[in-house]
């Protein structure tokens, strides 16, 4: 009986929060960001740009986020590259001008709070993922200057009800200062690395933002010299963050590269790679670990390295954008043999609705790891995410920064989503999650053992005149152990002006 009125008691208090954001929306003001980048989590704004990169109105580096906005603006301002084009295209750049005008407006300071709240955060966590946690909310400012922008957020998010114990939450606080054809920056910022939609193998939105000082490059245009004007519109990013909080290897920093580049049209190739180094306990030779490639007994290497390849197609086939693309990830220095290997395979289709779009995608995960690149029948459980020297892995806070079902799990998932009228997005997804494996005998922070789940969510996101509510309901047949049996979730989620 106590364990029915204790579910209740959480219902009745999702119910309650699910009403006061639905109240409270009629009467806040349009959530408008200031921004130098279109940022990870909007992922209508990615669809519009990816079916916009698809149809040739802008280049092809659309896998790299944050996508600073002058790669974007480049061709889009130009109206001939909208001629001929059908409505659902030319919708999409009225809604990507919009969004781009609107956060790049300087010399305007603007204030706006948030607030997410679940009766049980989601499993799977994409591209467009809501809270990481039960509660979550915070208050922002920001501005921009010529060169300048500022963002300040203070915040704390909630895991459990019953405890009250809050945490401190500066995610997506950031200054980023223009120098010459780049940006440097320094805050919290998210990051996802690589074509999928539902999973992004070595750096994604899964886990919280760390403090990080980084450079991206502003602009995605090719090189003029002959020697390298052949790979196209690039992108490069390279950061230095520091993993802080409850490890084992306290203060362990952490690096990520990345370079994006689009040498025919349509064709998209990235090449990343992402390091541990240093921390409590190790030795720490930040050089002598970045260009040290063997790890053989004679030869230790310093550091927990992970390499990335991915490729992504998108063209149009009669009237209808598409997409193909694969992500392979390496834990160990070798490309091709002893790699250690995940794989990402996926595809989306963009269905024209008269002046509006519908996609859908299907994509597959597998984060077992194949002993060689390709030797799909020998794999090495348990590799994936974790490592000897550093037995945190990859993750930080509790969460995997890449494949947010963590070590030797597989993915199925199909996605939905319209921008329908209003631009109000309806979006259904289905999930058949295979999560870690008996033989994984290292750690799956996930679950505490195997566990099969399969997963429905249905999300409507709502920007109304006077603010922006997104509602997701999901219902699941199982749960991570420890907790066992069919569950029912709501979020809801609130943004708007101060």
């Amino acid at each position: 009986m106590s364990s029915i009125c204790h579910k209740t008691g959480r219902w009745r208090r999702a119910a309650a929060v699910g009403a006061f954001l639905l109240i409270a929306s009629a009467l806040a003001a349009p959530a408008v960001h200031a921004s130098p980048w279109a940022e990870v989590g909007d992922s209508q704004l990615r669809s519009d740009v990816q079916l916009l990169a698809a149809a040739g109105v802008v280049d092809g580096i659309t896998t790299h986020w944050p996508i600073p906005w002058a790669g974007v603006l480049q061709r889009l301002n130009d109206n001939a590259a909208l001629a001929g084009q059908p409505a659902n295209v030319q919708a999409a750049a009225r809604r990507v001008l919009t969004a781009a005008r609107a956060q790049l407006e300087s010399h305007r300071i603007k204030a706006s709070a948030s607030v997410d709240v679940a009766s049980t955060p989601g499993v799977v966590r994409g591209f467009d993922g809501m809270g990481r946690e039960k509660a979550q909310g915070q208050i922002s400012g920001e501005v921009i200057f010529n060169t300048t922008a500022i963002r300040l957020n203070v915040g704390g998010q909630l895991s459990d009800w019953s405890n009250g114990q809050g945490k401190f939450m500066p995610d997506g606080s950031y200054i980023a200062q223009k120098i010459g054809g780049a940006v440097i920056y320094a805050g919290y910022l998210d990051h996802w690395w690589g074509p999928g939609w539902i999973s992004a193998l070595s750096l994604s939105n899964n886990a919280r933002p760390f403090p990080q000082v980084g450079i991206e490059r502003l602009s995605t245009s090719p090189f003029r010299t002959p020697w390298l004007s052949w790979i196209g519109p690039w992108q490069a990013e390279f950061f230095v963050g520091v993993l802080d909080g409850q490890r084992v290897a306290e203060n362990t920093l952490y690096s990520g590269l990345r370079l994006t580049f689009n040498p025919l049209p349509g064709l998209e190739i990235g090449l990343a790679r992402t390091e541990e180094f240093c921390g409590k306990g190790h030795t720490c030779k930040p050089l002598a670990g970045y260009f040290h490639f063997q790890n053989a007994v004679g030869k230790p290497n310093y550091a927990n390295d992970e390499g990335v390849f991915d490729i992504h197609y998108s063209g149009m086939a009669w009237g209808t954008a598409y997409e193909l693309y694969t992500q392979i990830m390496n834990e160990d220095s070798n490309p091709i043999t002893h790699s250690f290997s995940s794989h990402l395979i996926g595809g989306s289709v963009w269905i024209p609705v008269g002046a509006t779009t519908a996609r859908v995608t299907v994509e597959y995960t597998d984060s077992v790891p194949t002993v060689n690149i390709f030797s799909f029948g020998t794999v090495n459980h348990g590799y994936v995410y974790n490592n000897w020297d550093y037995v945190d892995g990859m993750r930080y806070r509790g969460r995997t920064l890449g494949f947010s079902l963590d070590s030797d799990s597989r993915l199925t998932s199909v996605q939905a989503s319209w921008a329908g009228a209003h631009n109000w997005t309806y979006t259904l997804t289905y999930h058949h999650a295979a999560i870690a494996t008996p033989q994984n005998f290292r750690l799956n922070v996930v679950t505490t053992a195997p566990v099969t789940i399969n997963l429905g969510e249905m999300r409507v996101k709502m920007p109304l005149k006077w603010a922006t509510v997104e509602v997701a309901g999901r219902i699941q047949d199982d749960q991570p152990r420890p907790h066992k049996g069919f569950e029912a979730s709501i979020e809801a989620a609130l943004t708007f002006n101060l």
